[in-house]
Formats: C-alpha cells, sequence, structure tokens
C-alpha cells in the first residue's frame, strides 16, 4: 500500500488495518474492481487517453472539433481541461515531458503519431497545454520543431497558470480562461 502515490508508512497501515476490519466479501469486491480495472480499462487508439473502448467516448463523440488537437502530458491534464467545459477540440496525450535527467527523451512519448496526424493534414489547429516548466517547454519546442513546416495554427495556452505549476492544480476558472485565450507558441520564445 505504500507503494501508491502519496501514501506514506502511516496511512499504509491504518489502511490495511482498516481492511482487516471489513467483512471478507467488501475486501474481495475491492480485489476484483482493481483486477477489472487492470483488464477492461485501455488506452484510446486515436488520443490515448483512457478508455474501456478502442476509441474513447472524446474521440468518439463526432460534436467535438476533431481538427483541433489539444497537447497534454497525461490523463488528468484532460480531465482538468475537461472540468472547465471550454475546450471542445480532442486531445493527444503524450504520457510525459521530455527530461534528460530523468531519462525520458522523445522516442519515449506519444508524440510520433501526432506529428503522423499534421502531415497526414487532418490537423488545423494545435494547442500545447504542458506545464509551465522546463521539460513542458523543451517538449513543446520538440513537437514544434517537428510540424513548424506545416501550414497550421500552433498555440500554447495562456500563461494564467503559474510557471512551475502542474495543470492538475489550477482552479477551472484559470485553467478555462488559459485555453479560451491561448496565444501563438511562436510569442513564447520571441522577444516582443
Amino acid at each position: 500500500m505504500s507503494q501508491l502515490p502519496g501514501i506514506g508508512k502511516r496511512t499504509a497501515l491504518r489502511l490495511v488495518l482498516h481492511l482487516l476490519k471489513q467483512p471478507k466479501e467488501q475486501t474481495s469486491f475491492l480485489s476484483q474492481a482493481l483486477l477489472n480495472m487492470r483488464a477492461d480499462i485501455k488506452f484510446c487508439e486515436s488520443c490515448n487517453n483512457i478508455s474501456d473502448t478502442k476509441v474513447c467516448e472524446i474521440c468518439a463523440n463526432s460534436s467535438r472539433n476533431h481538427q483541433t488537437i489539444c497537447v497534454v502530458e497525461d490523463i488528468r491534464d484532460v480531465m482538468a481541461i475537461e472540468n472547465t467545459g471550454q475546450y471542445k477540440g480532442i486531445y493527444h496525450v503524450l504520457g510525459g515531458k521530455i527530461s534528460p535527467i530523468e531519462g525520458v527523451g522523445p522516442s519515449q512519448l506519444n508524440i510520433s503519431s501526432l506529428v503522423e496526424k499534421v502531415k497526414a493534414g487532418k490537423v488545423v489547429e494545435i494547442i500545447f497545454a504542458l506545464s509551465s516548466t522546463m521539460e513542458g517547454d523543451t517538449t513543446n519546442f520538440y513537437i514544434y520543431k517537428q510540424i513548424a513546416e506545416s501550414e497550421i495554427i500552433i498555440s500554447t495556452i495562456a500563461r494564467g497558470i503559474s510557471v512551475g505549476d502542474e495543470l492538475e492544480y489550477a482552479d477551472e476558472i484559470t485553467l478555462g480562461r488559459s485555453i479560451l485565450h491561448r496565444v501563438p507558441f511562436e510569442k513564447t520564445f520571441k522577444n516582443n
């Protein structure tokens, strides 16, 4: 239990003791639910979001703008942006960000499939919605260099999110405004 993120040894002990006090059926139900989750949850073939089908609900929704793709680090970022109710496009989940210190390079992320979508002419706009960290900016720049030749709009969410903050911790109003007031990516690294 202490191997779960955010669970220390004391909390793990409390959880285990609580489970031991519960009826065996309840513990068995929890165990079976965890096994079912691992067996039934997949990654969307289109965007890499979690799903219980081949294509997630967002990508399967015909009322969404399939020509606008919001690039995010992980599934929690999709949830955070969806909670704003401001974004009507689809997503592309990278599965992390470039971090040489942690040994994560571009080949470990879902970047090539995004570049393929852009080169196939299926995309009108890419919105970078990665965290405002050195790794997030490096990942944005790497992808930008891969797709810069394309005739598409490349933007990034407005920097209403504090530099160094993670998207999942931003309040919905700030995150929603950041999506609505996104700026061209080129403006983030040029001196104006």
